[in-house]
C-alpha cells in the first residue's frame, strides 16, 4: 500500500496519533517529546481527559471508541 497523497498521509498520521494515545491511556510513553494527548488537543482543539479525547478523535476518524 502506497500513501502518496496529502490526504492519505494526514489520515495515516491521525491514525498513528490515535494508536499512540491508546498506549498512553494504558500507561506507556512513545517518546521523550510531546505526548500524543497534547498533540491531538492542540491540533484538533479537543478538550477533556485522555479517554474523552480518544473517544472524540476515534469518532471523527470512524474507529471504535474505548
Amino acid at each position: 500500500m502506497i500513501l502518496n497523497t496529502p490526504e492519505q498521509i494526514n489520515h495515516f498520521r491521525n491514525l498513528t496519533l490515535l494508536s499512540m494515545l491508546k498506549l498512553e491511556i494504558k500507561g506507556l510513553k512513545m517518546s521523550r517529546g510531546k505526548t500524543a494527548y497534547s498533540i491531538i488537543k492542540a491540533q484538533f482543539g479537543i478538550k477533556g481527559s485522555k479517554t474523552a479525547v480518544y473517544n472524540q478523535l476515534a469518532e471523527a476518524l470512524g474507529k471504535p471508541m474505548l
